[in-house]
């Protein structure tokens, strides 16, 4: 379980709230202490209650993808305040005020915070990622997580690894908000995937003994990702190794090694 004390973590003039919900999700809140925009609320009382508790004034609300975690909360949060709603290109998502697709902007005045938007299809084809690039921050929902990557439910391997690719190639100290608490069970396949990688066993100490004191591994950096995380190092000669040891891989070849990465990952224990 997530603990359940939000979190601040504050860069220029604005601070983000690690909110969270369910069994791992976290609901990620932008604020200058007076405004806020929240970023895929799967639920809408958590945000609620932070938003009453910090007096602060909702301002708009940011969604990645259509999945009920990530957007199940925005009616009741409508209900509470209408405010502009920033979302994919996806007309079953209700409640979507603008509509983004890459190269799009969104922006909340309110806080000065503009974002950059980014097409990041693979986990679902109308996933998209948001951009801080002032501050250095990417909300990334199910795409990119803290040493693995999004199931592929809707889109393919090379759709994924394309995606991933363009994250990965943001600056390397750019802050990584994902949307899930999955970092430690992530890095317990990364080290049987790549397990002569010195950096992964000292970073896997490192996020378990966080999650022993209540802690949240969130946010990593693309630097740490690019170092530790398989599904952005498939081309790596010892992950490769393994798959072929292990996986039955025929060919090294990036979108292959990625498929048999993620496939061995949804079956591991």
């Amino acid at each position: 379980m997530l603990s359940a004390k939000p979190s601040d973590i504050s860069r220029n003039a604005l601070s983000v709230v690690a909110i969270p919900a369910f069994a791992d999700n976290y609901i990620w809140l932008i604020h200058n202490g007076e405004h806020a925009a929240v970023v895929d609320p799967g639920d809408a009382q958590p945000v609620l209650d932070v938003l009453i508790s910090r007096n602060l004034t909702l301002a708009a609300i940011l969604l990645t993808h259509h999945h009920a975690d990530h957007v199940g909360g925005v009616p009741h949060l409508l209900r509470h305040r209408p405010v502009p709603v920033w979302g994919p290109r996806n007309p079953s998502i209700g409640g979507i005020t603008n509509h983004l697709g890459e190269g799009d902007h969104a922006s909340v005045p309110e806080i000065g915070l503009v974002l950059d938007v980014l097409e990041v299809p693979g986990h679902t084809l109308d996933h998209i990622a948001y951009v801080a690039a002032q501050e250095g921050w990417v909300f990334c929902g199910d795409t990119l997580f803290a040493g693995g990557c999004g199931r592929l439910f809707e889109g393919s391997a090379q759709q994924m690894t394309t995606s991933l690719a363009k994250l990965a190639r943001l600056p390397g100290d750019t802050a990584v908000y994902c949307a899930h608490e999955y970092t430690v069970a992530n890095l317990r396949f990364a080290v049987a995937a790549e397990p002569g990688n010195s950096l992964l066993h000292a970073r896997l100490l490192a996020e378990q003994t966080k999650r022993s004191h209540g802690e949240p591994t969130i946010p990593s950096t693309i630097e740490l990702e690019k170092q530790t995380n398989p599904f952005l190092r498939n081309t790596e000669a010892e992950i490769i190794a393994t798959l072929q040891n292990k996986r039955g891989l025929v060919s090294g070849k990036p979108v292959e090694a990625f498929a048999a990465l993620r496939e061995w990952k949804n079956a591991f224990r």
